[in-house]
């Protein structure tokens, strides 16, 4: 049996089966992944921060142009004020380290500035989407580094709930936006976390064009069943995804403050052409 069968399976199921992934490290690494939302309150190795910056800086980023920067919060104060800000997620409050990842255009704005050069091309949308990128690459590849030094994370995304004064805890200038956060810390063994079931690749891959699906169970297939039982075995309430998502996306109140966005991005000095 391949070593990454196991893991497979718990991420698709009975739709594993038909998966040929060779044996790496690598990939049973990736694989592995799961969200970890119970953090021991122990502090981090003195060189984790340097660390997981070295590995996020190792990431694509697009035209080179380097457009994130992160903030490190470790303060208990700080991070229970973010916490009070994202819906009081209480692993805010306990894992000892908070990563807050951000579009940053300040630094090319700086860099103008210093050469008495134009930067007419910061304020179009695309330019902020690429920031946003760099930064979810960078910080995907901090959560790899993470994980091969033992530790556990999950990403925060709330702090779009209430960005101007997330901006104000963490000190961000014009031109520089929080986009998400990430946890880090030591997984509490007594409450391990699991691997999530994904959707069927079928849902997520096509080849060469776009295919649209004929009903929702050519689609997904038995994906909200197999989260029901995933929910059931951590002790979780059981809902089917497809609801869960729907009642996620119903109004611009179930977006809880992120429908607000775009006037935030505006007064943190992102016009968005």
């Amino acid at each position: 049996m391949s070593l990454a069968a196991p893991l497979l399976q718990a991420r698709y199921g009975a739709h594993a089966n038909a998966l040929n992934v060779p044996d790496s490290p690598v990939l049973e690494h990736l694989l592995s992944h799961r969200s970890v939302r119970h953090f021991l309150p122990d502090a981090l190795p003195e060189h984790t921060i340097t660390t997981l910056v070295a590995a996020a800086q190792s990431a694509a980023s697009s035209s080179n142009l380097q457009t994130w920067s992160v903030v490190a919060v470790q303060s208990q104060a700080s991070r229970d004020r973010l916490a009070d800000l994202a819906g009081h997620q209480a692993h805010i409050r306990t894992a000892p380290l908070l990563l807050v990842w951000l579009a940053d255009l300040s630094r090319i704005a700086r860099i103008a500035q210093y050469k008495g050069a134009q930067a007419d091309g910061l304020p179009y949308l695309d330019t902020y989407l690429m920031a946003v990128i760099d930064a979810a690459l960078a910080a995907q590849n901090a959560v790899v580094a993470a994980e091969a030094l033992g530790l556990g994370t999950v990403y925060i995304g709330a702090l779009r709930n209430q960005p101007e004064a997330v901006a104000e805890v963490v000190g961000t200038p014009e031109g520089v936006f929080p986009v998400f956060g990430l946890m880090v810390g030591h997984p509490d063994p007594a409450r391990p976390a699991a691997i999530k079931p994904r959707l069927p690749q079928a849902a997520v891959l096509h080849r060469e064009r776009y295919t649209a699906p004929g009903n929702l169970i050519e689609e997904i297939g038995d994906y909200d069943a197999q989260l029901r039982s995933f929910q059931t075995r951590e002790g979780l309430p059981p809902a089917d995804w497809s609801d869960v998502v729907l009642e996620r996306l119903r109004d611009a109140h179930a977006l809880k403050g992120r429908h607000r966005l775009v006037e935030a991005l505006h007064g943190a000095g992102f016009p968005l052409r």
